[in-house]
C-alpha cells in the first residue's frame, strides 16, 4: 500500500489558534513579511497562512518527509501560489535554509511537532502498533537508521536509557532485556507487531486505556528521528533569525516537547543578573512570552488526537542576537552550526 498524496487524511490541530499566533491581532501579518511553516505535513497551517497573507508577503514551508513534499507539489491538492515555496529539509535547519536562500529575517515561525496522522495511519511507515508492518519510524525515509536497525544493535543499557528517558516507561529495563534476549536468540525484531508483542510480555501492569507498547513506540520514534535535538536547534535558530516583533508558534503533543519549549521561552523571556557582578546591567531578554493555548473541548471531541496538544507563542524582542545572549559559547555556537548543517537533507524542491 503506497502513501499517495491523497491516501491519508489529516486534521490539523489548533489550526486557527496557531496561525493567529504568528502576528499581533490588531496589526495582522506584515505587508512584506516572510513566514515559515517548518512542518508542512499536509499543509493545513500553510494553506490558512496563505489565505491571510498580503500579496507582498511570502511563505516558506519545510518538511523532511518526502510524502509531505509530494503532497505539496503534486496532484489536485498541490499548493500553487507564487508566494509559496517548499523545501525538503528538517525543521531544525529552518534558519540555515532561510540564510542559504538569502531571504532575510523571518516575521513568523510555526512548528507542529511530532508524528502526523498520515504517518501514524500508514502501516508502511512503522509508527503504530495497530498494524504488523516493517518497524521503520523514520520521518525521512530517504536517510538514517530505522527503528528495527537500531534495535538490532542497541545494548540493554542504551535501550533502557532511551525507553526510560523518551518514553518515561517504568518497565524500561525489562523491555530492553526482552528485546535483546529475542535478538540473541536469533530472532531480531523487524516488525511493529513483533515489538508490540515483546513489550506486552515484559510489562507487568497496564495503564487503563493505554496499549502497553505506547511509551516504547514513542521513545523509539523520538530517538530514531532525534526529535528533541531537532526541536532545540529550531528554537535556538528563532533567537537569531526572527525579526524584532517576529513570533514563533510551537505546537507540541507530549510533556517532553512541551517542557523543552516552556523552559526555552522562560529562559529567554526574563532578565538575568550575573551574580559575580551584582552591580552590572542584567542580560536583556530576547523573547517575550505571549501565552499558552490548549484545544477546546469541541476540538478534542471532533479530533481525539488533539487532546494532548499545547500551543506556546513567543515574540522576539528588539535586542540584537549574539552567541553570548543566546547562552552559547563560541565553541558551542560552532558545534551547533555544524550539527544543523549535518542534518540538512539533499534534493530540495522549490
Amino acid at each position: 500500500m503506497s502513501d499517495s498524496p491523497t491516501a491519508w487524511q489529516h486534521t490539523t490541530v489548533l489550526l486557527h489558534e496557531a496561525v493567529q499566533g504568528l502576528w499581533d491581532a490588531d496589526q495582522g501579518p506584515r505587508a512584506q513579511g516572510l513566514y515559515v511553516d517548518g512542518t508542512f505535513g499536509r499543509g493545513g497551517h500553510s494553506r490558512l497562512i496563505l489565505s491571510q497573507l498580503p500579496q507582498g508577503a511570502r511563505l516558506l514551508a519545510l518538511d523532511r518527509d518526502p510524502d509531505a513534499i509530494a503532497h505539496a507539489t503534486q496532484g489536485e491538492r498541490a499548493v500553487v501560489d507564487p508566494r509559496f515555496r517548499i523545501e525538503h529539509a528538517a525543521f531544525s535547519t529552518w534558519g540555515e535554509v532561510v540564510s542559504d536562500l538569502g531571504l532575510g529575517s523571518v516575521d513568523g515561525l510555526l512548528l507542529d511537532i511530532g508524528v502526523s496522522s498520515p504517518q501514524i495511519d500508514n502501516p508502511e511507515r512503522g509508527f503504530s502498533f495497530r498494524f504488523d508492518a516493517p518497524l521503520d519510524m523514520r520521518m525521512d525515509t530517504t536517510q538514517g537508521e530505522s527503528a528495527a536497525d537500531y534495535l538490532a544493535r542497541a545494548s540493554v543499557d542504551e535501550l533502557t536509557h532511551i525507553i526510560q528517558t523518551y518514553g518515561e516507561e517504568r518497565f524500561a529495563r525489562a523491555i530492553a532485556k526482552a528485546v535483546v534476549a529475542r535478538r540473541e536468540s536469533g530472532h531480531p525484531i523487524r516488525t511493529t507487531g513483533e515489538l508490540s508483542s515483546v513489550v506486552a510480555g515484559a510489562v507487568k501492569t497496564r495503564e487503563a486505556g493505554q496499549n502497553p507498547a505506547t511509551r516504547t513506540f514513542q521513545a523509539l520514534r523520538i530517538h530514531v528521528n532525534g526529535e528533541l535535538d531537532e526541536l532545540q536547534a529550531a528554537l535556538e535558530a528563532a533567537l537569531k533569525h526572527l525579526a524584532p516583533g517576529g513570533r514563533m508558534a510551537i505546537i507540541s503533543f507530549h510533556s517532553l516537547e512541551d517542557r523543552l519549549v516552556k523552559t526555552f521561552i522562560a529562559k529567554h523571556s526574563r532578565e538575568e543578573f550575573d551574580r559575580r557582578a551584582p552591580f552590572a546591567e542584567p542580560k536583556p531578554m530576547l523573547l517575550r512570552s505571549i501565552g499558552r493555548i490548549k484545544p477546546s473541548e469541541a476540538e478534542i471531541e471532533a479530533n481525539p488526537r488533539a487532546r494532548s496538544a499545547v500551543l506556546r507563542v513567543a515574540e522576539r524582542t528588539d535586542v540584537p542576537w549574539s552567541p553570548a545572549l543566546a547562552g552559547l559559547t563560541s565553541v558551542e555556537s560552532s558545534r551547533a552550526h555544524a550539527a544543523r548543517v549535518s542534518r540538512r537533507t539533499g534534493g530540495r524542491r522549490g
